[in-house]
């Protein structure tokens, strides 16, 4: 630097022009007026860009001179400004930290908390009435073979449950499939336990059906009980127990005659309408019942793949979906509800 300015004193102009631009660069303390100063003094209407640009106007001896000192003074000039700059940043950083420190002992923000799914609460409520009961928990594959989802439940070939149009076969393995009840649980536990059997099996199964009251997967409940001298008087108390806890204490249970190939005999189980009282509205379509799951005695031949005695022992079977008992408690009309990931929905719960 001192170097330039011995040689500045060969053009008056010259020295003053950097006099005056080192002292506008050096008095700027803020980002805004470093850049002020740099227009002023670098940008195309400052006295170095118009001395330049009037070179081939001087006289012949006196453009070497002006070309080579007036890039000294402008490589000069933009190095200051750039290790002005660096400072005004660094002083601003400094600014800011002072003014901005935070209290690292102050609780942080809270994030949002969640909960259980309204699928996951009503499984979890039918899971705690059976297991109260005395039931436990069993559980299988989501991916089962005909033999255990269809055969070993006495299910006929014909059955209309076998048709690629109501169950998702297995692209070439059509013994492979997604079950479609949990009811092949039943049939894995009882080959491998003796009785007496107390069980639930909950789970994802999977049908091909789409509309408001279907899902392609939805999640369903089993139970089985298998022991000496059970009766349907066993099956009526053990529903009616259930219903009352999931859906109110004054609530009845009717049972109708229905059939399930691994059950004889069937029955449907429906509760009194919790929003009439049973007196019949357009919820229960005046009929003061609405339908909640399928039962039946457990089918003698059913035993003949398990190895049980029928003779011996007896057992009944249910079933039921997790999201028709949570539509019916909640008064919901839609299933597909469950699936749209509407928070708006999830809240309510």
């Amino acid at each position: 630097m001192a170097d330039l300015k011995e040689q500045l004193k060969e053009h008056e102009g010259l020295a003053t022009i950097y006099g005056e631009a080192m002292a506008g660069i050096g008095a700027a303390s803020t980002a805004e007026a470093l850049e002020e100063a740099r227009v002023a003094h670098l940008g195309r209407k400052s006295p170095l860009s118009v001395l330049l640009r009037s070179i081939p106007e001087l006289p012949a001896e006196e453009r070497p001179v002006v070309g080579r000192l007036g890039n000294q003074v402008r490589a000069a000039l933009e190095q200051e400004l750039a290790a002005k700059k660096g400072e005004i940043e660094s002083s601003e950083l400094v600014r800011r930290l002072a003014g901005e420190q935070v209290d690292i002992t102050l609780p942080g923000e809270p994030f949002p908390r969640g909960h259980l799914h309204l699928i996951n609460q009503t499984l979890w409520e039918i899971e705690d009435v059976f297991t109260g009961l005395g039931y436990r928990i069993a559980d299988g594959p989501e991916i089962e073979t005909d033999y255990y989802n269809f055969t070993a439940l006495n299910t006929p070939e014909g059955h209309p449950a076998r048709s690629s149009h109501d169950t998702f076969f297995i692209e070439g393995q059509p013994d492979v499939l997604l079950r479609t009840h949990t009811s092949p649980v039943q049939i894995r536990v009882m080959e491998k336990e003796e009785p007496p059997v107390y069980i639930i099996a909950p789970g994802r199964v999977y049908r091909r059906d789409s509309d408001a009251t279907h899902t392609p997967m939805f999640h369903q409940i089993e139970g089985l009980a298998v022991d000496r001298n059970i009766t349907m008087g066993d099956l009526k108390g053990t529903l009616e127990t259930f219903a009352k806890a999931i859906f109110g204490a004054d609530r009845e249970i009717r049972m109708r005659p229905h059939f399930f190939p691994f059950t004889e005999p069937s029955v449907e189980i429906d509760v009194s309408c919790m929003i009439c009282g049973g007196a019949g509205c357009r919820s229960c379509k005046h009929s003061g019942w609405l339908e909640i799951l399928g039962a039946g005695m457990v089918d003698p031949n059913v035993y003949g793949f398990v190895g049980y005695d029928p003779d011996e022992v007896q057992g009944f079977a249910f079933g039921m979906g997790v999201e028709r008992i949570a539509m019916l408690k909640h008064g919901m009309t839609d299933l597909r509800m469950f699936y749209d990931n509407d928070l708006r929905f999830i809240k309510q719960f």
